[in-house]
């Protein structure tokens, strides 16, 4: 099994980061963080070049490539905490794609895969607080299993904007309206958003790790860069084995997405427990070890903070996903015994 990309993913990636990196900089993300508001001159740009479309099948408007292009994506806007309605647009329509009718797959995904309609995402119990969705056109509210689920038309339903951690995405309380159940594969669509939120945490925590080591190799006390004291560094060792053991994971769903996909339910669920667990501790360290500026608003990585701790809880957090494995690891112990 080789997780390496091939030259047509990197250049994806080479193509996205870059072009993420000149769009989306650390002063545009906090103009928009601190405005509460999205980009959404470029998120236009990401729907012209068909961006959240890339794992959608061209029959419904999108370019027809796997979870494995889609997850670079997400990871690479995940690094730069691009202030976009990406990541609960694409999750949506995944969900919608594997869950819904005929009639639901034609009446939003080609308008979600052109960036033309924003879609958001959230589990059924949780619609006080929707990801996106003072913004979305559609609300995908799925069951605490995961395998059943509905579709909400924003404009039939009653959406109050709340308060959120993260600015970048307007969050909203959603009420009302004609949900309409999906009555297709809702679990296979909500494993695929599940890889898309954990591949965006593991952007995350790449890009906090890159901005705590340049911030310890310059930041000095008693003229040594306190990256060499033995606390800093171990610290920061830290940040990176649970960014790449979340990436492995990731790395593992996206391709059985595409390649295994009996095999994708549990490799979902390691996926986002690992990605949420890494969001929380890496970005936290990040923090600590940018010492007492990393605690005020002045700093930059409060905002990758922000973001890991939304995505961390967004359909289901480490431990829902960590029981969900042992559930599946005991089912097939029965099934084995049982044989």
């Amino acid at each position: 099994m080789d997780f390496g990309l091939n030259d047509d993913q990197r250049d994806i990636q080479g193509t996205a980061r870059a072009l993420v990196g000149e769009r989306a900089s650390a002063e545009r993300v906090r103009e928009h963080a601190e405005a509460g508001t999205t980009d959404t001159g470029l998120w236009k740009e990401l729907g012209e070049i068909g961006w959240p479309g890339i794992a959608v099948a061209e029959e419904h408007g999108g370019q027809g490539l796997g979870m494995v292009e889609l997850a670079i994506l997400c990871e690479e806007l995940g690094r730069a905490i691009a202030p976009v309605p990406f990541l609960p647009t694409v999750a949506a329509a995944a969900i919608i794609e594997h869950g819904g009718s005929d009639e639901q797959r034609a009446r939003w995904l080609p308008d979600l895969a052109a960036g033309r309609a924003i879609g958001a995402v959230a589990s059924a119990d949780s619609a006080d607080l929707v990801v996106g969705g003072a913004e979305a056109d559609v609300v995908v509210l799925v069951d605490r299993s995961g395998a059943s689920g509905a579709v909400v038309a924003a404009a039939d339903a009653t959406v109050e904007p709340v308060d959120a951690i993260d600015p970048t995405r307007p969050a909203a309380r959603v009420s009302g309206g004609s949900p309409e159940l999906l009555s297709g594969d809702v679990a296979a669509g909500v494993d695929r958003a599940l890889v898309a939120i954990a591949a965006e945490l593991v952007g995350v925590c790449e890009g906090s790790v890159e901005m705590t080591v340049a911030y310890v190799k310059e930041r000095k006390q008693f003229g040594t860069p306190v990256g060499a004291f033995q606390a800093v560094s171990h610290k920061c060792a830290q940040m990176l084995l649970d960014t790449e053991r979340a990436r492995a994971l990731v790395s593992q769903a996206a391709w059985c997405a595409d390649a295994a996909p009996e095999r994708l339910h549990e490799a979902a669920a390691m996926a986002k427990a690992a990605a949420s667990d890494a969001g929380r501790e890496v970005t936290s360290s990040a923090i600590q070890a940018h010492g007492g500026i990393g605690f005020t608003w002045e700093a930059d990585v409060h905002w990758r903070y922000k973001r890991a701790q939304m995505d961390a809880v967004l359909l289901g957090g480490a431990g829902a996903h960590r029981a969900r494995v042992a559930q599946l690891a005991a089912a097939n112990v029965r099934s084995a015994v049982t044989a």
